[in-house]
């Protein structure tokens, strides 16, 4: 038995490797730095769904297809009521999507995939007293979220950064929420139960909640020259530096530097606050440091929560609205997961070690 199944090999998988010790993500065979080069969101999604539905496809096709389905799905944004609006967005997001059929087809996976891209901007306009904004089917899915959000089209820029996070966090291995979509899955369950199993699980701060406290330790921080005393006497009071270790990394997490590079057109341009910029690579630097010197035998490095905080706060994401972009992205290979657990795998069911009391003797 192993606490918290560390190291524990629960499933096999065709659709991502995480490589922990050399700092590689590879998904469907294709590695990450390879993938987010000019990639798009429905690249990915076409690689990761590729031959686990009833229907074959290519990239276009999907792109099309996608559309199609946020347009379709954006009249559930209707059921947000004044109670729904009280809760936070991936609570009112998850609440959307409860709605939908729970199948098991190529339609309720196209819907699945529209929804959180449709449900997220719909809520925080709504949280902010504006109307929702109908989807636009000639647009791209990334392109279509930011308009969605803002009301403006965006920047190629903007759109570019976008689908590299998309991109990005796609499927990461059998992370908590992947395993929760398995389990669910498993019990031949619908794609919609799948999916809300493991967007309550992602919702936990130790999980996909931890990108919105980056920005507030960079607020903090307040310029460059005060990073090295802020951390200090962070780590001094026992706090955890946000955006810095990982469960698996040993070394970087490769999806830090993919999103580092998808910030610097949109600093180049104007369309980022350039100082924003210097003082997360000034935090960036005085924590490595820092970590290097205090903890010289765990493996601390930036993982993919740091410059994630920086580049949502760049597109107009509120902090809080972080771990539903996080569910836009990371939908498809929850759905990927749960088709190829449904198609080649049991029911899971593990067993537990008793350790309580043993009744008294008769």
């Amino acid at each position: 038995m192993q606490n918290g199944l560390e190291d524990v090999i629960a499933a096999e998988t065709q659709l991502s490797d995480v490589d922990g010790e050399a700092g590689r993500l590879i998904i469907r065979g294709v590695s990450l730095d390879h993938l987010v080069a000019g990639g798009t969101y429905e690249r990915v999604a076409a690689l990761l769904l590729d031959g686990l539905m009833e229907r074959s496809f290519d990239e276009a096709q999907l792109r099309n297809w996608l559309a199609e389905a946020r347009t379709r799905t954006f009249v559930h944004a209707e059921a947000a009521d004044a109670a729904l609006l009280t809760l936070p967005p991936v609570d009112a997001m998850r609440a959307l999507i409860a709605r939908l059929p729970d199948g098991e087809d190529f339609d309720t996976a196209l819907a699945l995939l529209a929804a959180p891209a449709v449900f997220l901007p719909a809520i925080l306009r709504l949280q902010r007293g504006q109307k929702p904004i109908a989807p636009d089917a000639s647009l791209p899915q990334a392109a279509d979220i930011l308009r969605m959000l803002t009301g403006r089209l965006p920047t190629q820029e903007q759109t570019a950064a976008l689908d590299t996070y998309l991109v990005t966090i796609s499927d990461h291995g059998l992370n908590a929420s992947t395993f929760a979509s398995r389990v669910i899955a498993s019990t031949q369950a619908g794609l919609t139960s799948s999916v809300l199993a493991a967007l309550s699980a992602l919702k936990g701060p130790l999980h996909g909640g931890a990108p919105g406290p980056v920005l507030d330790m960079l607020d903090a921080v307040g310029t460059p020259d005060n990073a090295g005393t802020w951390l200090a006497d962070a780590l001094d009071r026992g706090e955890r530096l946000m955006g810095f270790g990982h469960r698996i990394y040993r070394v970087r997490d490769p999806r830090a530097d993919a999103l580092k590079g998808a910030l610097k057109p949109l600093i180049a341009s104007g369309q980022v606050d350039s100082a924003r910029g210097e003082l997360a690579e000034a935090v960036e630097a005085a924590a490595l440091a820092i970590l290097k010197a205090r903890k010289p035998n765990r493996p601390l490095d930036v993982n993919v929560e740091f410059y994630t905080a920086l580049l949502l706060e760049a597109l107009g994401f509120p902090r809080q609205a972080f771990t539903g972009v996080f569910a836009i992205g990371r939908t498809v290979g929850w759905l990927a997961h749960a088709r190829e657990q449904a198609l080649d795998g049991r029911l899971i069911r593990p067993r537990s070690v008793y350790i309580g009391p043993l009744p008294a003797a008769a």
